[in-house]
């Protein structure tokens, strides 16, 4: 596992369109999907990191505590399901169901999306707003698997919460760490 830090893609980027199926619903996902939120939060989460295992509770956490909200989440995984068994679309949905995930995981097989959003790692967190303009990419605390600190999600968390009050976002974001996302063969981005 190589410890990699999120890209930190400028603010204000607009959310790269997808379309990505669910592993528990086989539905189709894409930006369309969340038209009617204020907000929209994508992951890049997969089921065999340990950075990811160390925040999965509060990851399913903040699904059900804004679940009532004006936020869409969507989480993706475009780990290698080849050479990372863990992360192959059936695992995932056993991730998903165990865990209660109130909003779909898609798998994205291309790695297409993940290249779109210059995802680096698992976790990696982008929270767009109601234009779909970038506001926060960064970490969801400061919480590791190794320090002792709780994981609370309060980064994440107080940008959510920022969007949905029509109040701005801190500018001041620590990257995201994680495992870096398990690239196909030759298909490792530059960035």
């Amino acid at each position: 596992m190589a410890l990699t830090p999120s890209t930190m893609l400028a603010l204000d980027t607009k959310a790269p369109d997808f379309q990505l199926p669910d592993v528990v619903s086989n539905e189709k996902i894409s930006l369309a999907t969340f038209a009617d939120k204020e907000a929209l939060l994508v992951m890049f989460i997969c089921r065999h990191c340990p950075f990811v295992k160390h925040i999965k509770d509060e990851l399913a956490q903040l699904g059900k505590d804004y679940k009532n909200q004006s936020l869409g989440i969507v989480a993706i995984s475009a780990n290698d399901a080849k050479n990372y068994p863990n992360d192959a679309p059936e695992k995932l949905k056993e991730m998903a169901l165990e865990l209660g995930f109130t909003f779909p995981f898609c798998y994205d097989e291309t790695q297409e999306v993940a290249k779109a959003y210059t995802a680096a790692c698992t976790p990696d967190f982008f929270l767009f707003d109601r234009n779909r303009q970038l506001v926060y990419r960064g970490q969801l605390d400061d919480s590791r698997p190794s320090n002792g600190i709780p994981v609370t999600g309060k980064d994440l968390r107080a940008a959510v919460d920022a969007v949905l009050n029509n109040q701005p976002v801190n500018q001041e974001q620590k990257p995201s760490v994680g495992c870096n996302i398990k690239w196909k063969a030759g298909n490792a981005p530059s960035y």
